[in-house]
């Protein structure tokens, strides 16, 4: 009789887990708000809401400024354009993110840089990225990871040490704090975003945050059309820009949910240590390593990493295969390196920039980032934050599936 659930035998889970995203009467009460101002829009720039949640985000993640923008992707290349990024400047970016990340400098006509990730934490590599430096490098952008993060005392050194500037992609760590500081607030800017799937989320939008009063000017006046108003109109010269304003439904709705932020980020972390805890008792799993620099630990994702040794050499998509059929939500490929992505057909037609180092386009052979690429199609399991928010009963029986797996893998041979 089998006992897996792919295989006929009972699922572990079979109830629903807790939904995403989350609201409540003070949330239906901000934007009933919005609605009868009549005041819906992103212009004037910054708009009353957009102007009071961009200051409450900066300070709870302790920036000077806050801008908000339409999404998080908008947000990466706002802040490459207003720290100065040309054309064919370098910038060295995780080949292991969503292609946002490496898509913003392409988009400012930029060169992107793979440099691999840490087999123990799955971000930037300081080392690949010191290996990767070249007389055209302006920036890094490194990125914390489903509930790690990038090692930020050595990439805050590299910057200083290089004359680079450093842009934080905190799309996964809303919350996250590293030595006691903000994610966001170490480099010289950081990138958020507020799309459906975040630890925050108004559906769609993003921020970035700064501590200098000139970037924050630049990233004003290139989210508002290019304008310069009061407030943003110090700097010398124009920008030419677009309208990546965000609106005040998605301001007040993003005021609204902060005051829900810090909870949330506390019940994830009770439950994901926990869940580390048992899962490190099993053979063949490796959750990520917990940097002891992490004071807030923020979980977008949990992460752990499959050996497929101890599971009778089952492969890692196979077994993902069988705990969604235990009732635990799971992801394997949930990021392909970017260079492989079919997102991402960059060509030097397009963007000319690219041709000097890649020929005529970007493409699955354009960089070796091995374990960016065992982590993609072999190691990495993707568990989403709504399952942190369940109740610790519910995150062991995560457990229980994983190791049923591995007892019972013959089954998936």
């Amino acid at each position: 009789m089998a006992h897996l659930a792919l295989k006929g035998g009972t699922k572990t889970f079979d109830d629903f887990w807790p939904a995403w995203p989350v609201y409540d009467e003070e949330d239906r009460r901000a934007l009933s708000e919005v609605l009868d101002s009549r005041n819906w829009g992103g212009f004037p720039a910054p708009n009353s809401h957009a102007r009071e949640f961009a200051a409450a985000f900066a300070a709870a993640h302790d920036a000077s400024f806050g801008i908000c923008a339409a999404n998080g992707t908008v947000t990466l290349e706002v802040a490459l354009r207003a720290a100065g990024i040309a054309a064919g400047d370098e910038v060295i970016v995780t080949p292991y993110s969503w292609i946002a990340t490496a898509g913003a400098p392409v988009n400012v006509n930029a060169v992107p840089v793979f440099a691999d990730i840490h087999p123990d934490t799955y971000c930037l590599d300081p080392r690949a990225v010191e290996a990767a430096i070249t007389p055209r490098t302006r920036a890094i952008i490194p990125v914390h990871l489903g509930c790690a993060m990038a090692d930020l005392d050595a990439f805050v050194e590299i910057a200083r040490k290089h004359r680079l500037i450093l842009i934080e992609d905190c799309a996964h760590m809303h919350g996250g704090k590293w030595r006691g500081k903000g994610v966001g607030s170490h480099g010289h800017l950081g990138s958020f975003s507020f799309q459906s799937s975040k630890l925050m989320t108004a559906g769609e939008g993003g921020i970035i945050l700064t501590s200098d009063k000139q970037l924050e000017e630049r990233c004003q006046s290139h989210v508002n059309c290019g304008r310069k108003q009061p407030g943003y109109d110090s700097f010398p010269g124009l920008v030419f820009s677009g309208n990546y304003r965000l609106g005040e439904f998605q301001c007040a709705l993003l005021r609204s949910r902060l005051r829900a932020l810090e909870p949330e980020r506390k019940l994830r972390e009770k439950n994901a240590t926990r869940l580390t805890e048992l899962l490190s008792q099993i053979p063949g799993i490796r959750p990520l390593v917990r940097d002891a620099r992490i004071t807030h630990y923020a979980c977008y994702q949990y992460i752990f990493r499959y050996d497929p040794q101890a599971f009778q050499g089952v492969h890692r998509d196979r077994f993902v295969e069988a705990l969604c059929a235990e009732g635990i939500p799971a992801d394997g490929p949930f990021y392909v390196p970017i260079y492989q992505s079919p997102l991402f057909p960059v060509e030097a037609r397009h963007y000319p920039a690219i041709r000097e180092r890649y020929g005529e386009r970007i493409g699955p052979h354009s960089a070796d980032c091995p374990v960016a690429e065992r982590a993609a199609y072999h190691e990495a399991v993707w568990l989403h934050h709504p399952l942190l928010m369940a109740t610790e009963k519910e995150v062991a029986r995560i457990a229980e599936a994983v190791d049923k797996i591995r007892r019972h893998a013959g089954e998936l041979c």
